[in-house]
């Protein structure tokens, strides 16, 4: 593993990228779906071949140890992981490296290299794993700075201390999801937080934005798993009591939970921990269409059965994720627990699903960890091994997309089961039609990442045939066009990828306008020369 290096330009591991035969194979299927004859590809600009503008920035001697200028550190830690990062790296535009890769080891770093970057007027850009996909970690930080230093946290790694009674963890914020749950596991118990980026982002990234993780229904977002926060700011250490809750007052940890790197940097949290569990169920339910599926989700949602995941998928997801060739929209329902057996609250929940129209193609599936496996069919759990094994994948298949000038985009909401069906509606039309004219045609799709009893977390995905170099221009006019159709159709700009820069514009439109003047009050006290993540949801 120690031979083993992040990809500067795209998602996850350099071996794990789509070598030249498995991205003609992509492009061969691509091809197919647009009635297109073939695809150019274009391989990302070397390494060796970036044209880094020179650091302006020189370290102090007692700073050196921690600083990197390699042109790796700089070009890997200049964008996040978003389409729009992807197209740029692929084609070697990386206007805004940062000038220095500092990777502090201890808190007393941390505070050193907030300080030198507040005596020389240099912004201080908090980086976790990098997956960011909405602009998060860029140095786009204009001409009043003298330079930028993204702060890599990832050495602050540590599960420091365990209390097994109260069954939490002191944790610091640098730890990536797999490095936090190796050493959670000889002591039976997991945070239980997996988003997708779970591989490549850190736990005080997941607090900064406000992160949504795999599991559908109770603790979906991380807020509901903090006990209390250590964050440094330029001005002071901010820490907050460690208590199962609180009624004294607005909540402290509340201002640092998704301000993305702006008010401080995030060193430790004691987080909830969860007994690892033992039992689980699945099945894969299909519903003639979405809409039909979405009333099944609702009743569940409402029904305070609380499944682990709940994903609806429609048919265009269906097809592309979980192999479902009928037309169907695919639920992929699954139940856990480390106490008891789930069998019945599974039953239940397909109960439901049949008094809403749903049809299981195969027997749901069970096991339980502590034995052998226990299965009550061979089949059953096709499509949901499937969706699983796509979920993982996507990211490094959409990196191959952007190699062949094909736009593939995701952006995510939540909405009132009231809502719904207009916001659904709505966004569908202003995408197609979008699509259509600016690309000749397209697809989007749409799934239920995460549901609550009074509504969904619906999940769009674009894919359409862009012209090389027009990539980014064609990207910005369909994220308006589906921003815009959010909104106006009673959304959010984000349910789980956090604001960024690439959603600014309409988050200052959502937020209201006195909180908007408290949160720039806060940032005066804290951060009083704006050193941190300049133009991320506040201006400097």
């Amino acid at each position: 593993m120690s031979d083993r290096r992040r990809s500067w330009w795209g998602w996850g591991w350099e071996d794990q990228t789509p070598d030249a035969a498995q991205t003609q194979a992509i492009a061969g299927v691509v091809a197919k779906r647009f009635g297109i004859d073939d695809f150019e590809i274009h391989p990302p600009v070397a390494l060796d071949d970036l044209d880094l503008r020179a650091p302006r920035l020189d370290p102090p001697a007692a700073l050196a140890d921690l600083c990197s200028t390699t042109p790796y550190d700089r070009a890997g830690h200049t964008h996040g992981k978003s389409y729009r990062d992807i197209v740029r790296n692929v084609r070697g535009e990386l206007t805004y490296p940062p000038d220095v890769v500092a990777r502090p080891t201890t808190e007393a770093d941390v505070v050193a290299l907030l300080d030198w970057c507040a005596s020389i007027g240099a912004a201080a850009i908090p980086y976790g794993g990098g997956s960011s996909v909405v602009g998060g970690v860029e140095a786009d930080i204009g001409d009043d700075y003298a330079g930028a230093v993204s702060i890599d946290l990832t050495a602050l790694d540590r599960v420091v201390e365990i209390d097994r009674t109260s069954r939490a963890a002191r944790i610091q914020g640098g730890a990536l999801g797999p490095v936090l749950e190796d050493q959670l596991r000889p002591h039976g118990l997991t945070l239980r937080h997996f988003p997708q980026s779970f591989e490549f982002s850190t736990l005080g990234g997941w607090l900064a934005t406000r992160s949504g993780g795999h599991y559908a229904s109770v603790y979906t977002h991380i807020d509901d798993l903090v006990e209390s926060m250590r964050v440094v700011t330029p001005t002071g250490i901010s820490e907050s009591r460690r208590l199962p809750g609180s009624g004294a007052g607005p909540s402290p940890d509340r201002w640092f939970l998704g301000s993305e790197g702006t008010l401080g940097i995030i060193t430790e949290a004691w987080m909830r921990l969860q007994d690892r569990p033992v039992h689980r169920g699945s099945a894969a339910v299909h519903f003639p269409d979405l809409a039909t599926g979405a009333e099944a989700v609702r009743a569940l949602s409402q029904a305070a059965l609380f499944p682990t995941n709940c994903r609806l998928l429609d048919p265009g997801e269906a097809a592309g994720s979980a192999g479902t060739t009928d037309g169907s929209a695919v639920l992929v329902l699954g139940f856990e627990s480390a106490h008891h057996q789930v069998e019945p609250w599974l039953e239940v929940a397909l109960e439901e699903c049949r008094d809403h129209g749903g049809v299981l193609p195969a027997l749901p599936r069970y096991r339980a960890d502590t034995g052998p496996a226990r299965e009550t069919a061979d089949a059953g759990s096709g499509a949901v091994e499937a969706w699983r094994n796509a979920f993982l994948r996507a990211p490094y298949g959409r990196d191959a997309l952007v190699t062949m000038s094909v736009i593939a985009e995701t952006f995510e909401t939540a909405c009132t089961w009231e809502d719904f069906g207009a916001l659904h509606e709505g966004v569908t039309r202003a995408v197609t039609d979008a699509v259509d004219e600016i690309c000749g045609g397209g697809t989007i799709s749409c799934r239920f990442t995460h549901v609550y009893p009074d509504g969904p977390a619906p999940y769009f995905t674009v894919m359409a045939p862009s012209r090389w170099g027009s990539e980014l221009t064609q990207w910005a006019e369909i994220k308006a066009a589906a921003s815009e159709a959010l909104l106006a159709n009673g959304g959010t700009i984000t349910h789980h990828h956090a604001v960024g820069r690439d959603h600014r514009r309409w988050y200052d439109r959502q937020r209201p306008d006195r909180f908007a003047s408290a949160l720039r009050a806060t940032k005066a006290d804290l951060d009083p020369e704006s050193i941190l993540n300049p133009g991320v949801l506040i201006d400097p």
